[in-house]
């Protein structure tokens, strides 16, 4: 069954970090690169302060669980402070500004993607009251992936109410999630690890938030597990209709299971853009995939379930470095869509 996750063709569209502190800007510049079948998303501002960074912006979402901001990083408290309510407002500005440029638009886009923190990553990235990180405590990992799944629905309906119509998809980074299911984050005092993080309870939060935001209403979920073969293989596991995976770190053995599941009807996004490295040509960035698309035996019409993004990072360059980042994919995934159509 469609989960609104694409268009009818190949798209693209970025992690959703983007640089300088102005929201308005951010958004006519994703919403103007990413138009027809390409997917525009809300951008954080990470250059803002703390806040609008990855883990600070998620926790902003959460309900009923205050935090604040300490020199060993974001911390859950008994009450609420400047740090969350700095937090908060960052996300209502961007909110806002996503409303004030979707309602100027004579053809406002069909779809927008919003991102957050997954479960595993906030988990290993916040901490408890005494220091720790919040991966040490059960319930309070069962507390924080309870309160994640209620924000991030909140969040859905807030943006769906702005955004004239558009199918609302959330993206769950988990940029630490293989960390947390080998046992290799480290606890407060750095001379140990956190135990491993069971992987059915991996699957188990992700399938809450999962639920959560399409119960809000959303049109599609995605969850980028990072690379590790253990925290890949629990993501296939789970129920995320779609993933997002590193294009350089996919194995070949990885690429048969990839196939197999798009033939079962997941869809893939592919990062195929490391903007550390500079942005290549079309060609060069097309040919990328569909030599592993040939190497598998995926026929053209597959290209189908595909939307090519970028890896994190368009906030290090300037507002004219990540327009033309997006431009290039755009580019990218036309060239990809004459293939897939032609096929």
């Amino acid at each position: 069954m469609p989960d609104g996750t694409r268009g009818p063709a190949v798209g693209s569209t970025a992690p959703g970090d983007w640089p300088g502190t102005d929201p308005h800007e951010a958004n006519r510049a994703v919403r103007g690169e990413l138009g027809g079948a390409n997917l525009p998303f809300l951008p954080s501002l990470p250059a803002r302060g703390p806040g609008s960074d990855a883990v600070g912006r998620t926790l902003g979402v959460l309900v009923e669980l205050p935090f604040d901001l300490q020199p060993h990083g974001w911390r859950l408290v008994p009450r609420p402070g400047k740090d969350q309510r700095r937090a908060e407002s960052a996300l209502s500005s961007d909110i806002n500004a996503l409303g004030d440029v979707a309602g100027a638009e004579e053809s406002p886009a069909p779809r927008v993607k919003l991102h957050l923190h997954g479960p595993l990553s906030l988990a290993a990235g916040a901490h408890l009251h005494g220091g720790e990180r919040v991966l040490i405590d059960h319930g309070a990992r069962r507390e924080l992936y309870e309160s994640l799944a209620a924000g991030a629905a909140d969040l859905v309906r807030r943006v769906s109410a702005v955004a004239r119509g558009a199918g609302v998809l959330v993206q769950f980074d988990e940029p630490d999630a293989d960390d947390v299911l080998t046992g290799r984050v480290p606890t407060a005092s750095g001379y140990r690890t956190v135990r491993a993080l069971d992987r059915r309870e991996a699957t188990e939060a992700w399938d809450l938030v999962t639920a959560s935001v399409v119960a809000a209403g959303a049109a599609g979920t995605v969850l980028a597990p990072g690379h590790g073969d253990v925290a890949v293989d629990a993501a296939r596991s789970s129920a995320a209709p779609t993933l997002s995976l590193d294009l350089r770190r996919i194995s070949d053995r990885r690429w048969e299971d990839l196939a197999g599941d798009i033939e079962s009807g997941r869809q893939l996004w592919l990062a195929i853009l490391d903007t550390r490295t500079g942005i290549p040509q079309v060609r060069v960035l097309a040919e990328s995939v569909l030599a592993a698309w040939r190497r598998v035996g995926l026929p053209a019409t597959a290209l189908a379930s595909l939307t090519i993004t970028a890896l994190p990072g368009l906030d290090a360059l300037t507002p004219v470095g990540a327009t033309q980042a997006l431009t290039r994919l755009a580019q990218v995934a036309d060239a990809l869509d004459q293939v897939r159509a032609e096929g």
